[in-house]
């Protein structure tokens, strides 16, 4: 189960280039930082986090098991 895109601001230079990948609309920069706004529409296709030159995104998954 993916959790939302979460950026460290820390590491976050705001190049802006996550937002250039990202086709579905899930990230924008409001011209002083990146950010997650539309997590319903993130399709998880990882690319945000692989072109982040920084490693600022992580794009994390949760493991769910369930007991039948």
């Amino acid at each position: 189960m993916p959790l939302m895109p979460e950026i460290d601001k820390a590491r976050c230079d705001n190049c802006g280039l996550c937002v250039s990948v990202c086709t579905c609309g899930a990230l924008v920069y409001s011209g002083e930082i990146v950010t997650v706004i539309e997590t319903e529409t993130c399709n998880w296709c990882t690319m945000c986090e692989a072109v982040c030159p920084r490693k600022a995104i992580s794009c994390a998954f949760e493991i769910v098991i369930s007991q039948v």
